[in-house]
């Protein structure tokens, strides 16, 4: 049995004019981004059908929200999964990239240069984000028991990491997927063998 996991992104958050490392921060969806996640659970509801997928979120009320939204259309209730929470960006949390690159130039050098084994001081490192999320997502896929049809709603960082363990890219590559608000991506599993079907797909009507 083709066992399928929909991997989405959240919809746009409240304040995304700016672009800030929100991390662990609990930032509301915005009107933009709910209508982003009304056009996922149409999109999704059409190609699932009537079958009934188990939906799995971030704790994040940006994520949880999305998750609730296109729970509705199945008639199902999302499964909170703590470790699917986006990175924790410490100090820098709530800062934009300009503030960040003033305020500790050393330190966002060091990020910059290598993102897969430094954290942002009082934050996680992209090693300690995969860790937390593989092994989630190891539980949940591990055997499918609930149902061959997943659908996990999480972060751009959580998702970016993701996408590459499943294909083999070298975490040190993470910025070359991209992951826009409300995407969509699909994996096959057949016998146990991942497959990516699409990375990033916008729903835009």
């Amino acid at each position: 049995m083709v066992k399928t996991l929909y991997l989405i992104r959240h919809g746009a958050t409240q304040g995304d004019g700016v672009k800030r490392y929100k991390g662990s921060l609990d930032v509301p969806l915005s009107e933009e981004g709910i209508e982003q996640i009304k056009r996922v659970a149409l999109y999704l509801s059409k190609v699932i059908k009537d079958e009934r997928p188990v939906v799995y979120s971030s704790p994040l009320s940006r994520a949880l929200k999305s998750a609730e939204i296109i729970s509705d259309n199945f008639n199902v209730k999302p499964v909170i999964v703590p470790e699917l929470r986006e990175r924790n960006f410490g100090i820098w949390e709530g800062m934009s990239f300009e503030q960040i690159k003033e305020r500790y130039p050393e330190e966002f050098s060091l990020w910059a240069n290598n993102p897969l084994k430094y954290s942002p001081p009082g934050g996680e490192s992209t090693i300690e984000v995969r860790d937390r999320v593989m092994k989630a997502l190891r539980g949940l896929l591990h055997p499918f028991t609930n149902s061959p049809l997943q659908i996990i709603v999480a972060h751009g960082g959580v998702n970016r990491i993701i996408l590459c363990e499943l294909l083999g890219i070298p975490l040190e590559n993470i910025f070359r997927i991209e992951q826009e608000h409300g995407a969509i991506n699909i994996i096959e599993f057949h016998d146990n063998y991942p497959v990516v079907k699409l990375v990033n797909g916008v729903c835009t009507v």
